[in-house]
This record gives C-alpha cells, sequence and structure tokens, in this order.
C-alpha cells in the first residue's frame, strides 16, 4: 500500500508541474490576485473513530495557476492522549465559472500517542471544497476522505489570508 501512495503522489507531481503554459496564462488573465501562497486556520469535525472535534493550519502555495501544493496540519481533540496528522496534498481547480470548487488529493502521516504507547500511520488524503475567490480573507469549506487502516470522513470550514 505504501508503495502505491508514493507513486500516485509523484504522478501527481508530474501532472502538476507539466501542465501547459499556455492554458496557464489563459487562467492567470481570469483570476486576478491569484499568485502567492495563502495560509489560514480551520476548525472542523471528523465523523469517525468515535468523532473528534479538529483545530488545524493550511497553506496553499501555488505551482501552476490551477494547481496549489497544499500542506496542512490538524490536531484532534481526543479524549485520551493526543492524535494529530500532517497532509502533503495538491488541490486542483477545474476551469468552472467562478474557480470557487477545487478538488485534490495526497499523503496524510497521523501520529496517534496514548498511554505511553504511540504509533504512526500513513494513508492517502481525497478531498473537494468550496473557496471564496475575492478579497484578501477567503474562506472556505472542505470535505475529506482519509484512506488509511482505520479510514475516516471529516469536514472543516476555514479562512486564508495572503
Amino acid at each position: 500500500m505504501n508503495r502505491w501512495v508514493a507513486r500516485l503522489f509523484v504522478v501527481l507531481v508530474l501532472v502538476a508541474v507539466t501542465a501547459s503554459q499556455a492554458d496557464a496564462q489563459r487562467y492567470r488573465r481570469r483570476v486576478v490576485g491569484s499568485t502567492g501562497p495563502r495560509f489560514g486556520a480551520h476548525v472542523g469535525y471528523n465523523f469517525d473513530n468515535g468523532g473528534n472535534a479538529i483545530l488545524g493550519a493550511q497553506l496553499s502555495w501555488p505551482i501552476v495557476p490551477a494547481v496549489d501544493f497544499y500542506p496542512s496540519f490538524d490536531y484532534y481533540f481526543v479524549s485520551a492522549g493526543s492524535l494529530w496528522s500532517l497532509n502533503f496534498d495538491l488541490k486542483y481547480r477545474p476551469p468552472t465559472p467562478y474557480h470557487f470548487w477545487y478538488l485534490g488529493g495526497g499523503l496524510n502521516w497521523t501520529h496517534a500517542s496514548a498511554g505511553g504507547v504511540s504509533g504512526s500511520n500513513t494513508g492517502l488524503n481525497l478531498f473537494t471544497g468550496l473557496e471564496g475567490r475575492r478579497g484578501r480573507a477567503r474562506p472556505y469549506v472542505e470535505g475529506k476522505f482519509i484512506l488509511e487502516n482505520n479510514s475516516s470522513f471529516q469536514l472543516v470550514g476555514g479562512i486564508s489570508w495572503r
């Protein structure tokens, strides 16, 4: 499973890097102010494994106009011990009117500890969301499937700034 996830991540990065320059130029003219990194915070809820509130942060760094490198951190409020994850994703905005909708995927690394025992797990993220596209502060809502040994679904909402 880990080799398959790593290969999928490499393919996604290669596709993002080799996007046609002509399409990128047309997209840049339509979306004003889409360059530069954006950072932000989010809150949410994981619906599986007993349900947990989430607090996190994210960065959105444009690779090409339609694709961003999208790392994030999630801290889960669990009753005993600690649970957190790092996500290394790519976010793609399909050519739709207004470019509010996005989707993507990538790698997830989760670390849990309880009662002096700790362990890590890797998996695959698949997500989709809606994001405001004007102004310095951009609100968003996102649903994410985390595919690993204990697969789960979470819903988060947040805001990103430039």
